[in-house]
């Protein structure tokens, strides 16, 4: 399967998540990832989780949104998310 374009970033009401609107469905269900074991079975969502500061994972329809620790910054992970994503799951597209 190729990777995922995001179309755009929408700000949330918590300051510590972000929806990636995508160019196409990622999840036909919802889908939510508390942890990195909670992504196991799921490659694309496991390399997420290996970004730095990742804290959880929400899918459904053509949206992902990504939860952050409070410390973390947002470029980072917006920048290594968005490579993930365009590789279909590879966390060592670009550090």
């Amino acid at each position: 399967m190729s990777g995922y374009r995001i179309r755009r970033f929408e700000e949330t009401p918590n300051p510590n998540a972000v929806k990636c609107i995508l160019d196409r469905r990622i999840s036909d269900v919802p889908r939510s990832f508390l942890s990195a074991a909670d992504a196991a079975d799921d490659p694309l969502i496991a390399a997420i989780f290996e970004v730095p500061g990742v804290r959880n994972v929400l899918t459904l329809d053509d949206w992902i949104t990504i939860g952050k620790f409070p410390d973390a910054p947002w470029s980072e992970i917006r920048r290594r998310v968005a490579e993930i994503l365009r590789e279909g799951g590879s966390a060592d597209a670009a550090p």
